[in-house]
């Protein structure tokens, strides 16, 4: 079942959180739906401008459009996350979207909120869900590098302000999280107080957190006793965290950085152990595995495990 992400979050607001999990190749997206299905879990898979340049658009979403196919009992929404109009507007006349991010948190307030509200008039002609920005993370996302001195947490003004001005569905805050794989070195987790002074300002207002990986350490260890050479200072987003924040709005977690280490985990270890092996299918069966595992942890942690069929009760 293809629905948009507000369709998503007018279920799940304040009860349980959905995964949006990037993607770029096959073995994820195979490995994405036979744990959505295997969980009874909603999902939303969503790709990035730079996985759109690596891959193509057209071979993403056949890709996506395939595995719906093979696992056809997965609930699920297909968003855009940190697009820009040239993407944004294409995927929403012609590939296949139901839920686009338009990305001007680096604009000033009134630019982005601009910007936003051309893409939110376009979006919902289409009954397109728009989630926006406000606030800068840190960190390092495909192409897309902000350091610290950069970075500001997200006022709760200017969210009420914001969400008024644009009628965006859902906003993506800065509240202590960042992209990467270097995450809370310096240990401040995450900003609680903000959350709930946006929940009492707009209560019900689904919100989104970017850089929601956990950065396993057994998993950073183990790519570094492979060969790897990742710093280990860092931690990502703590379960009692993730638990805390999804009564407080949260109803999206944003994942990438934790597989993209699941997969150079995999990779390095296989072919450290194997050093006579070329195929690449018999390392991809293992990391789709892998991945399969890794996703069934992520929908009991944000409780959305059996939930999809909420959204048949709904639809029916």
């Amino acid at each position: 079942m293809l629905l948009t992400t507000k369709q998503l979050f007018q279920q799940c607001y304040g009860r349980y959180a959905i995964p949006a999990v990037n993607v770029f190749f096959m073995e994820e997206i195979h490995g994405l739906f036979a744990a959505a299905q295997e969980a009874d879990a909603p999902f939303i898979v969503q790709t990035t401008p730079f996985a759109r340049d690596y891959a193509n658009a057209d071979m993403l979403l056949s890709m996506i459009g395939a595995a719906s196919r093979i696992y056809p009992n997965v609930t699920f929404a297909i968003h855009m996350d940190h697009g820009y109009e040239s993407h944004i507007f294409d995927a929403i006349e012609k590939d296949g979207y139901t839920s686009v991010m338009i990305d001007a948190s680096h604009d000033p307030f009134d630019k982005n909120v601009e910007r936003t509200q051309e893409v939110v008039r376009r979006a919902h002609e289409k009954k397109i869900s728009v989630e926006a920005e406000l606030g800068i993370l840190a960190g390092v996302e495909d192409d897309l590098t902000v350091d610290a001195a950069h970075s500001f947490y997200t006022n709760p003004q200017q969210v009420e302000d914001f969400v008024k001005a644009t009628d965006c569905d859902s906003l993506a805050i800065a509240v202590g999280t960042s992209h990467g794989a270097y995450k809370f070195s310096g240990g401040q987790g995450l900003q609680f107080h903000i959350l709930a002074e946006i929940q009492e300002r707009l209560p019900g207002f689904p919100l989104v957190l970017h850089g929601g990986s956990n950065v396993i350490p057994e998993v950073v260890e183990r790519i570094n006793a492979a060969g790897g050479k990742l710093k280990t200072d860092a931690k990502g987003v703590q379960e009692d965290e993730i638990r805390k924040a999804i009564p407080l709005g949260i109803c999206k977690i944003n994942i990438a950085t934790d597989t993209r280490l699941l997969w150079t985990m995999v990779n390095r270890e296989f072919f450290r152990d194997k050093p006579d092996e070329f195929a690449p299918t018999t390392p991809g069966k293992i990391f789709m595995e892998e991945y399969k595992k890794f996703m069934l942890k992520k929908f009991d942690l944000f409780g959305c495990t059996g939930k999809a069929q909420e959204f048949n009760l709904i639809q029916s």
